[in-house]
């Protein structure tokens, strides 16, 4: 299985249980493993034959803009459902980073994978 990565993806946000932490956006770090749908792109060298990073970089952008989230479980699910669905990814994997949020606690966060039911 060929595995795209994007690592330390840096987004604001609303995320956080107590309301005011979802007041004002704050910066998550996302770590992203998607798997291609086939190996194709190695030989073709065409970006058609692939998933366009910069694509998923720019919808994930888009939509952690547009919601708002309590949990990092729940954001991290959302994404790899807009993953599997929109880029056809047979099999995502995310970790959702929070840095700073508790005192003497670099990060906190989740780390979650999901295939598509078809995979």
């Amino acid at each position: 299985m060929d595995i795209i990565f994007l690592s330390e993806v840096k987004i604001q946000t609303k995320l956080g249980v107590p309301e005011w932490e979802r007041v004002v956006p704050q910066t998550i770090v996302l770590d992203i493993e998607i798997a291609m749908p086939n190996s194709s792109s190695c030989v073709t060298d065409e970006i058609a034959d692939t998933i366009d990073y910069g694509l998923v970089v720019a919808r994930l952008r888009d939509t952690l803009n547009e919601k708002s989230f309590k949990l990092v479980e729940a954001l991290a699910e959302h994404l790899c459902q807009l993953i599997i669905t929109e880029f056809k990814a047979p099999w995502v994997k995310i970790k959702v980073a929070k840095p700073g949020i508790l005192p003497g606690v670099k990060s906190l966060g989740v780390v979650i994978e999901r295939g598509s039911k078809s995979a």
